[in-house]
């Protein structure tokens, strides 16, 4: 059986007497997409950031792609296959969308210095970011400035961005934050065409989002894992409904 892409165990997060992260061990399999939700303050977003090397960790183990990644600076966990995108928006909204994802592809090749020169005429740059917007389906938005995107294309904009790497393991922090109806249902759909291309760690608290996507969920509570399993075990486990599933929070 092929080991997982991302194996974590006994993770512990301390923020003074506050416990984070609680002794958490999951594993994400290769080609999945993995679903973390929880109530507010379950440490979802401390777990992200302890996996991309933001914050250390106090104790435990974080193995990616075979190799312990634990004290792994940030710098090296992108280049080993690691990417991330944010609660908040980080696109440059006066630059059009294909400059956006243009300057991601530079800095992933190790030349950001006078990135705004080549990034808007060196077609090296220009014609892979150009290949990821049409995947994705943003290509007839290729030459919007961000600024002129709906929040939703900006956010699918950072997500392209965040391929540019060609990343194993794709970390997305809340996509559908801050999104109504229509717009989430997009989102849904713009994620779905990434399934089986990419290994996908989701944090979500649109529940409707999450079970349409995920093949796994894992649910955290107060920085445990509670139980992980497929929408439908997550959906039937009593203690997944009393713990949450019957509220709908964001993650603090």
């Amino acid at each position: 059986m092929a080991e997982p892409l991302l194996s974590i165990d006994g993770l512990i997060k301390r923020f003074g007497g506050l416990i984070a992260t609680d002794n958490l061990s999951l594993q994400v399999e290769a080609g999945e997409i993995h679903a973390l939700i929880g109530p507010n303050g379950a440490g979802k977003t401390t777990l992200v950031a302890q996996l991309m090397g933001q914050l250390p960790s106090d104790a435990g183990r974080i193995v990616f792609a075979g190799n312990d990644i634990t004290r792994m600076p940030t710098h090296r966990r992108v280049a080993a296959g690691l990417a991330r995108s944010f609660q908040i928006t980080s696109v440059l909204r006066d630059f059009t969308a294909l400059d956006n994802v243009a300057l991601a592809v530079q800095a992933h090749q190790g030349h950001s210095f006078r990135f705004w020169q080549p990034a808007q005429t060196d077609p090296r740059l220009r014609q892979p970011a150009r290949v990821i917007l049409d995947e994705l389906g943003l290509g007839p938005r290729a030459d919007t400035l961000a600024a002129s995107l709906s929040y939703g294309e900006q956010r699918q904009l950072e997500i392209a961005m965040a391929l540019a790497g060609d990343p194993r393991l794709l970390l997305l922090d809340e996509p559908m934050a801050g999104m109504g109806p229509d717009e989430s249902a997009r989102m849904v759909a713009f994620l779905q065409r990434l399934k089986r291309q990419r290994t996908i760690l989701l944090i979500e608290h649109d529940m409707d989002a999450v079970f349409a996507l995920a093949d796994r969920i894992t649910v955290l509570v107060y920085g445990r894992a509670i139980a992980t399993g497929t929408p439908n075990q997550i959906r039937a486990n009593e203690e997944v409904r009393r713990a949450y599933l019957g509220e709908e929070t964001a993650d603090a």
